[in-house]
């Protein structure tokens, strides 16, 4: 299972938000393996490594369904406290959100 705050729910099923960023003490979801998103569906993980936060980008920003860089790395900021973030890496995981129920098969 992986969750997603519901307001990325369209931007999932459209395509738009194909990244998550999660701060994990170690990785939590393979490539290859399927989840469900409560509320959502299931998603498909196409890829899930650890990331510095220094190195994020606008790019990685938009795929994560935020307008710019300032406003991802905000909202990391609120989601993870900073002894949070201290003790876990931070994990960058590409997803296909798994419209017609085939990618797992």
């Amino acid at each position: 299972m992986l969750l997603m705050k519901k307001v990325f729910f369209e931007a999932i099923r459209s395509g738009e938000k194909t990244t998550t960023l999660r701060y994990w003490l170690r990785r939590m979801v393979r490539p290859g393996s399927l989840h469900t998103v409560p509320g959502l569906g299931k998603v498909h993980i196409d890829e899930a490594r650890p990331v510095e936060f220094g190195d994020l980008t606008d790019a990685d920003a938009k795929a994560d369904g935020f307008a710019d860089l300032q406003a991802l790395k905000a909202a990391l900021h609120d989601l993870y406290s900073p002894e949070c973030r201290q003790r876990r890496k931070l994990y960058l995981v590409r997803f296909t959100f798994d419209n017609d129920g085939n990618l797992g098969k």
